[in-house]
């Protein structure tokens, strides 16, 4: 039997956050696209300071409209106990916590170093479990930071075993710039996992500079089954200088379909949603797919 990862979209986040603010409708337009593919999970939206982060403002009413599509699994980012609390206050089941590794771009981020933003772990999953919901705490930057340099593996373990010990339920690791190889993801994954027991592992890449697909593939051979993409290639982070392009989510399905693995989400679905993504944002996006199409086109 084929191994099977799973492909959480993460346009309405991680894809938006970087781009001009554009419509509620839009964004439900989006939504319907996405969840069209048959991906069963997605990440609506963060609940961060709207000065901040402006094109992700309107979370609370997005959460509204996450209960029209009953079988999809909704999660949104958070970067404080107080968006922790919104978000379960919206109805969230399930929150993210980032982490960044790196205090420059931890403070860049949410005004904090990384030993404070790991003492928030345990008060967070706290209000999640509360609530009834999971939390997934996310390292951020857990290859490179784009005023640190190198990320030292100590760092990323010590954020990890912080979420372990205050009983996150799931834990991934993020190349926040796109400057992870293949070497270095399979290094770190095995650093990590020993520390995870049977916790779910999750990995994020960006393709900024060639490198995001061979890294996530990297990481399913290395027994990642979770991974973030992105619709169209769209998104990146504000707080780091020239972070652009997440993975995308039909260029991640063709290669892990023609490689053997199974996955939820159809090719040609999801081709045409990246073409809803590129019409709403108003610009051309960086996926390969939706400019060459599947082989058989």
């Amino acid at each position: 039997m084929s191994t099977h990862v799973t492909i959480r979209d993460v346009a309405l986040r991680d894809g938006l956050q970087i781009e001009d603010p554009i419509p509620l409708e839009a964004k439900v337009e989006l939504l319907e696209a996405i969840v069209a593919t048959g991906v069963t999970e997605v990440e609506a939206t963060a609940f961060v300071s709207p000065s901040k982060v402006p094109a992700l403002a309107d979370a609370a009413e997005l959460a509204v409209e996450l209960k029209r599509f009953g079988d999809v699994a909704f999660s949104a980012l958070v970067a404080s106990a107080g968006g922790a609390s919104r978000a379960l206050a919206a109805g969230l089941s399930s929150i993210e916590y980032v982490v960044s590794a790196a205090d420059a771009h931890s403070t860049a981020n949410v005004g904090r170093d990384t030993e404070a933003s790991t003492a928030l772990i345990p008060e967070i999953a706290a209000l999640a479990h509360d609530h009834g919901a999971t939390v997934e705490v996310i390292v951020a930057t857990a290859w490179d930071c784009p005023f640190d340099g190198p990320t030292d593996p100590q760092r990323v373990e010590r954020v990890v075993a912080a979420g372990v010990a205050a009983g996150a339920d799931r834990i991934a690791i993020a190349d926040t710039i796109g400057t992870a190889t293949p070497g270095r993801v399979v290094s770190l994954i095995e650093r990590v996992r020993p520390l995870i027991g049977d916790l779910p592992l999750g990995a994020h890449f960006h393709n900024t500079r060639g490198t995001g697909l061979a890294s996530a593939y990297a990481a399913v051979t290395a027994g990642i089954t979770r991974l973030d993409a992105s619709t169209g290639g769209l998104g990146g982070c504000p707080f780091a200088p020239g972070a652009s392009g997440n993975i995308a989510t039909e260029d991640l399905v063709y290669l892990l379909r023609d490689s053997g693995y199974e996955v939820d989400v159809d090719l040609d679905t999801a081709i045409a949603a990246a073409a809803v993504a590129e019409r709403l944002i108003g610009h051309p996006l960086t996926s390969a797919l939706l400019a060459a199409g599947d082989r058989k086109h």
